[in-house]
């Protein structure tokens, strides 16, 4: 009894570390390091005429119906 427990122990991990693999938690997002936040600000805070402008045609379209 004692060695068909021990197997079916091992079986049952590495299956459920299969099913992980497989079918991974996606409630968590992808780790971003700080220096790429960073990053990630400063050409934001570089381009805020982009945000600007693509928002703009959109408005335009309003205005013209």
């Amino acid at each position: 009894m004692n060695r068909r427990k021990k197997i079916k122990d091992i079986y049952d991990k590495r299956m459920k570390q299969a099913n992980l693999k497989i079918n991974p938690k996606k409630a968590k997002p992808k780790y971003i390091s700080k220096a790429e936040r960073a990053k990630m600000e400063a050409e934001a805070a570089a381009n805020p005429s982009m945000d600007l402008n693509a928002e703009a045609p959109e408005t335009s379209e309003i205005q013209d119906a």
